[in-house]
Formats: C-alpha cells, structure tokens, sequence
C-alpha cells in the first residue's frame, strides 16, 4: 500500500492510500506570470468599469488607500507581489498631484492582533517604505471614534475614519475569498460587530446567497456615496517552494521524493520549536497572474473567478471522508502556533469553506483532522481563545453565547486588542463560528494523532491514535468501505465539486 507525506502541525506523517483513493493536489505553478506594479498600472488605466483612476484623483486631494494584512493564503511567502503592487499605487496617484503626504495606508486587519511595526513595514518594499512620507494607520475595531455610516433601511455600521475623511479611497487587495479583498477589506475597517458577522459564511469562494456578500456590497455602495471609491485585486497563485522540494506537492514525483528523503527522518527527530522555524524560513514565493480595477465589487469578483479557476481542483462528487493536514500555522497575522481552536478554523473554516457547486463531503460523512489538538495557549496573545475553549468545557451553545458576550465589554481584554499584545476577544467567537456550516454536514471529525484527547472531546471531535485507526473509523461509519479524499494541503486550493 502506498503513504503520501502530510503536514501535521510541524511534523509530517505518512497517510496510506490504495487505488480507490482520491488525492487532491494543488494545480502546478501557473505558465503565465506579470509585472505586479506594472499589471496594476495597467489595470488602472484600463478598469472593467470605464472609471480610470485619474478620474477620481485631483490634485492636492486627500487618499486613502485601503489595504489588509497578508494572512491569506497560508502558509504566505517571502516572496510576495502585493508590497509591490501598492507602491505601484503610491506612485500612481502621486503622478495625478496627491503628494504622498497627503495619502493614508489603512490596514483593514478586522477582529485580528494589529500589526507591529517591523509587519507594517513589510507592507511595501524596502526601498519605498524608507522613501514613503504619507501615514500608515492600523484600523481599530473597538475605537470609539469610529463614524457612522448608513446602509439604508435603517442600519447603520461605524466605519474608519481615513474612509471617510478622505477625497479617494482606494482598495488594494488580493482575490482570496468573498470576505478577503475587495469590499471585504471595507467590512474589515468596521466596527466589530460588523466584522463579526461576516464569519458565518457557507462558501468562502461562491458568493450567490450569501449575507456577507451583500453586506460588503452594502458598505461599499454606502462609502461610494460619500467619497470617491476605486479599487485594485491582483489574481495570485498559491505559495510554491523554490528550494530543494520545490514540485511538493503538485509535482507527479514530489510525493515519493519526499517519502523517501533521508532529511525526512532527520527533521522527524528534531524539537518542535526548531521544526517550526525550518517551515517558518522555507523559501516560498507568490506570483501574480493578473491584475483587475473598478469599483472593488467588481474588481474583486472578476479576480475570485479567475483565481479559483487558477488554483481550484476539480473533484467529481463529494466524498464519504477527506483527510487534511493543519499547518504549523494559522490565518492570523502576525503569524502564530495554532491552539485547539485556531486549529479547528483553519481546516473546518478554511479548507472545508473554499468549495463551489456543492460541499466536498456528503452530508454524515466525516472530517479527519491530522493534528495533535493540544492545548497550547500562548500567554496573553491566546487568553481570548482560552476563554472561548473554558466556555466550550462548561456547557453548549448558551454558555459560548454568555461568554460571548462577556467577551465584547471586557476592558482588559479590548485595551489588550487596541496596544497589539492580543487580537480582538471576538475573533475566536468569530473564529468558531465559521467552523458551524461544516460542523452543520458532517456527521463526525475525527483527530488523527490526537495527544489531548480531552482537548479534541472538548471541541465535539472524536480523538483517534493515528492516521490508520482514523480512516477505519471513517470506513466504520460509512458502512462500509468509504470513499475517502486526501487534501494536499497547505496551501489549500478552492475545491470544485461537480454534482
């Protein structure tokens, strides 16, 4: 029987596969790559909407340009076209007479930890972050001063002040998911109720029918009234290794290559910590493959198709079971190890959401997730999950929902939030609900190589030993012999799902 190699946090393990089973590997590295700062040149020029930037751009006008921390897609690269894509943009509207002292870089980072400076510099390259004289500014979900804005029919959202202060607003994104870029990165500069809603979404990748879609189109539509609003979404493909396993995992060999390499066995060996800092220094890099502008609506929609078209991999019906790997790492920047929640979101949040068409799981099937589920809290930065996961240990749904709310109006916890030691204490209510619309289809999640097994009872898993005991019971519970799907993965590619 054949085992393909499969991160596991920090480690790799080998899951075995026969002929029935369906591997799902990243597509390999595009044919077609472009000049970001130029393709956004271009794209500015020319946008889908017959509104070019200069139109929207007069001299001495105030801009702000709206940008969100790199956290997706995970794992992230060294090597990454967006820093070059917003200067192409500073340049850009420094051209048409707005002096960079008179724009404003907004980082939209949401419920997230805000960036420190060492991160903030990294938003554009080295030689233009020295050289850049506007303000760079990191949004604050729980600032008192931000403003209303009104959606219409009664509802209001508070917003970023540099949104609407400003003359021109422009959005600088990537096409990641129907919240990530584009009018996403606007609801991401809202207060944190705001924010908080979004996380419920059942398609990270589809957006007919879902309320954060139209919520975004809402606040983008309010905002364009009241100042002048243009936007920019680069297409990217996923991060790829340059360095010795660069073909891993697309690459037909690159699983054996893998399986077989003596350094495997030697990284084994290694402490967790050091494991982590090999996967934290490995060579990666991102290209982008296009580069679209408009209104971010429409920007953003035309760069998510073609991005999925680029990343996606197509599966023919859904599976009775898939088995993913967690990273060593989450969605969250500044990037940090994975706690039990943290880790449940990045694969039932994330992987189990980037799906069109249908689900990649039929309904009862099962979930197996190739993780240790420890309860590791990092000091301070982790305290809001712990209290979520306090919460899950103490009862159901209600008692989430009390602590919920005890979450929002904790002083200690927001001052932590607003000085950068620890993300909003909504982000991990936030974080958990987008692991209900999996949660909702599948019948059970089974952790493979569970060390904690009251960890993974406490989030409603069912622990197992090992990757093998796992699939057996994932056969158990098919009443038979299931059809079982191996995600290779991160990165996680967009699952199209035929019917």
């Amino acid at each position: 029987m054949r085992r393909v190699p499969l991160l596991s946090g920090s480690r790799i393990v080998h899951v075995p596969v026969d002929d029935e089973t369906v591997v799902l590997r990243p597509p390999p590295p595009p044919s077609r790559v472009v000049d970001a700062e130029a393709a956004v040149r271009d794209a500015m020029h020319f946008p889908l909407d017959d509104r070019p930037l200069a139109g929207g751009a007069r001299r001495g006008a105030r801009a702000t340009i709206v940008v969100e921390p790199p956290a997706l897609p995970v794992p992230g690269a060294t090597v990454d076209p967006r820093p070059r894509a917003l200067a192409a943009i500073v340049d850009e509207l420094a051209e048409l007479g707005v002096a960079d002292e008179r724009q404003t870089v907004l980082v939209a980072g949401g419920l997230g930890r805000r960036l420190p400076r060492r991160d903030l510099e990294r938003l554009l390259p080295p030689a233009r972050a020295r050289e850049f004289r506007g303000t760079v500014t990191v949004h604050d979900a729980a600032d008192p001063e931000l403003v209303p804005l009104d959606l219409g029919d009664g509802e209001v959202v508070r917003v970023d002040r540099a949104l609407v202060d400003a003359d021109l607003v422009v959005v600088v994104s990537s096409a990641e998911t129907i919240v990530d870029g584009g009018p996403g990165a606007l609801l991401a500069a809202c207060d944190a109720a705001t924010v908080r809603r979004v996380a419920e979404a059942e398609s990270l990748v589809q957006a007919a029918g879902e309320p954060a879609w139209e919520l975004a189109l809402r606040v983008e539509s309010a905002l364009s009234s009241r100042v002048e609003l243009r936007g920019v979404s680069l297409v990217l493909d996923h991060p790829r290794l340059t360095g010795r396993f660069r073909d891993y995992p697309h690459g037909p060999g690159s699983l054996e290559h893998v399986s077989r390499s003596p350094f495997r066995r030697l990284y084994s060996l290694l402490p967790a910590s050091i494991r982590r800092s090999i996967l934290r220094d490995q060579a990666r890099a991102i290209v982008a493959t296009a580069a679209f502008a408009g209104s971010p609506a429409v920007a953003h929609a035309e760069a998510l198709l073609r991005a999925v078209e680029l990343r996606g991999v197509a599966l023919d019906r859904p599976l009775d079971a898939l088995v993913v790997g967690v990273p060593w790492i989450g969605p969250h920047v500044p990037r940090e190890p994975l706690n039990p929640v943290t880790a449940a979101a990045t694969t039932l949040g994330l992987a189990l959401r980037l799906w069109r068409d249908a689900f990649p799981i039929r309904n009862g099937g099962t979930l197996v997730l190739v993780h240790s589920l420890t309860r590791s809290f990092a000091h301070r930065v982790h305290e809001p999950y712990r209290a979520l996961f306090d919460a899950l240990s103490a009862g159901g749904p209600a008692a989430v929902a009390d602590a919920e709310s005890a979450a929002a109006v904790d002083t200690r916890a927001l001052e932590d939030y607003r000085t950068g030691r620890s993300c909003h204490p909504l982000l991990p209510y936030a974080d958990w609900a987008g692991c209900a619309p999996a949660l909702s289809r599948l019948g059970s999640v089974v952790v493979a190589g569970s060390r904690d097994f009251a960890a993974a009872r406490t989030l409603g898993f069912v622990p197992s030993h090992s990757v093998s005991n796992a699939l057996e019971m994932a056969h158990g519970l098919a009443g038979g012999r299931a059809r079982v799907g191996i995600l290779l993965a991160p990165p996680y590619p967009p699952l199209l799902v035929g019917p």
